[in-house]
Formats: C-alpha cells, sequence, structure tokens
C-alpha cells in the first residue's frame, strides 16, 4: 500500500469515523399520545366513530379499565386514562405525553446519557414492550415534562395486534405532530434541540422534526396558548373523504381550505390534514 493511500486511511478513520459514532440515533416517530378524560366511555366512543377502534385495555385489580388504547396505525396510538376524582394526580383532564419509538431503544437511551441527560433505565412495561421516560422542561402544569419512549417486542400486546383494529372508515391514517405547551417556550425549544437533537424546521422555528426520517414533528407553544389540553394533528390521504365521513357522524368541524378541526369530549383539538 503507497504511503499516499496510507495517510489518507489513517485521515478518513480519524475524522470520519468519530462522526458517525457520535450521530444521534434516530427516532421512528410518535408512538403514542396520552390523555387524562373525564370519561373514558364517551372518548372511546368519540374515537369510534371517527374510524378508531380500542385495540385492548389494561385493567386495575378490581377489573376496570385503567387504560384504555386507541389505534391509529400499528405503531401509532392514543391512551386514554380516566379520570380519579379521588386521588388528585389522576384528577386533572388534559394532555399527559407524548412517547417517541426507537428502532434501537438502548442506543437512544445510552445516547442520552452519554450526553449527560438522565433517563430511567429501559424495562419492559405492562404491555411487554421495552420502555424509559425522563423528564423535560416545565410544562403547562409547571411540572417536568414527562418523557417516553418505547420500543415494540414481539409478543407484546401492540406487536400482537398489528393488521387488526384498522377499520376501513378511519379519518386519518397517522398522527403527524403534537404540541407541547411550555412555561418558557424558548428553554424548551433549546432543550429539544441541543439536548434531543431535533432539529428546527425552516420559516417555523418553534416546529421541530425528531430525528430519523419519520417526518414527524413536535410544537412547542406558550402554556397560556393551550393550557392542559391537547393539540395533535393527524394525516389522511384524503381530505374529502375525512370530511365526508366526520359530517356523516355529525361531529362539529371547522373547516379551512387545507385542514380539519374538530375537538373531543374534554375540549382538545385534533386537526386532520392531507399527507
Amino acid at each position: 500500500m503507497s504511503l499516499r493511500r496510507i495517510c489518507f486511511l489513517a485521515i478518513f478513520l480519524a475524522f470520519f469515523l468519530p462522526l458517525q459514532a457520535q450521530q444521534t440515533p434516530p427516532l421512528a416517530g410518535i408512538a403514542h399520545l396520552a390523555l387524562r378524560v373525564r370519561s373514558l366511555d364517551a372518548s372511546r366512543e368519540f374515537y369510534n366513530k371517527l374510524g378508531f377502534e380500542e385495540a385492548f385495555a389494561l385493567k386495575d385489580k378490581e377489573g376496570k379499565p385503567r387504560e384504555s388504547f386507541i389505534k391509529i396505525n400499528d405503531h401509532q396510538f392514543i391512551e386514554l386514562y380516566p379520570a380519579n376524582p379521588e386521588v388528585p394526580r389522576e384528577a386533572s383532564i388534559g394532555f399527559l405525553h407524548a412517547c417517541f419509538e426507537g428502532d434501537d431503544l438502548q442506543a437512544v437511551h445510552d445516547d442520552y446519557v452519554a450526553h449527560g441527560l438522565p433517563p430511567t433505565a429501559v424495562r419492559k412495561a405492562g404491555a411487554g414492550n421495552l420502555l424509559f421516560t425522563m423528564k423535560g422542561p416545565e410544562d403547562a402544569n409547571g411540572t417536568a415534562q414527562n418523557l417516553e419512549y418505547t420500543q415494540y417486542q414481539p409478543g407484546s400486546l401492540h406487536y400482537n395486534d398489528r393488521g387488526q383494529h384498522l377499520g376501513q372508515d378511519r379519518v386519518a391514517d397517522s398522527i403527524h405532530s403534537v404540541a407541547l405547551a411550555m412555561r418558557d417556550p424558548s428553554a424548551a425549544r433549546d432543550f429539544y434541540l441541543n439536548q434531543l437533537s431535533f432539529k428546527s424546521i425552516a420559516g417555523d422555528p418553534m416546529f421541530l422534526h425528531m430525528p430519523g426520517n419519520s417526518g414527524q414533528e413536535v410544537e412547542i407553544t406558550p402554556a397560556d396558548s393551550l393550557g392542559p389540553k391537547a393539540r395533535f394533528t393527524l394525516r389522511t390521504s384524503n381530505l374529502s373523504r375525512a370530511a365526508r365521513l366526520i359530517r356523516k357522524q355529525k361531529i362539529e368541524v371547522l373547516k379551512s381550505k387545507d385542514a380539519l378541526t374538530i375537538s373531543d369530549p374534554d375540549g382538545n383539538l385534533i386537526m386532520i390534514r392531507e399527507q
């Protein structure tokens, strides 16, 4: 091997391989959005009218549903938790957290640790998937945001439901983005950009792409603009068809040129856009 080729190889190993090693592990997308609802029955009925079926539910020791999983597609769900007025931390209605999916959850976890973040250990959760959580910036409730990360596992409730509970009359096909109401939007944006490696979007600085190729986003918004309520965007391949399905169910809808906006029984806002 010539001296020139040896020098080139040395430069490659010294500069390019460390850069590859430092790349942030991608996220596959939004796995679920969690909401606490006033009436589990009313919320399930609402989503059923939109064509979204309950895939499964987790129950407490008395056999009562404590968590309902509404299926958007094989990788995305809306998690509904019933409010309990007798338990202060379970009494408030509205947005709880977003959960992000990773194809290699341990790599995501270890990357955060390497950057000085304090995620919990990766563990197996009740539905059978890998999970870790982490505290984020101060949210609309004045507490540290709860960030969840998951990796679907063969044999889990989610994995075993693939190809099922996907009704033909769903008004949308995927969750595209979620608004995160923050006490200090600038600090929250900085956290997502510099700590979690999200990417800013030109011309819209408070919308951030998650790392990877999902194209899915979070929106950082002031706490007083949204309060405890949720706001998220679904994507459909046919907006006109979605409008017809919503009208058929007699759900009040606000139409604009490129979006439909509806409210769930608790006032959470759902926007539907064409992909």
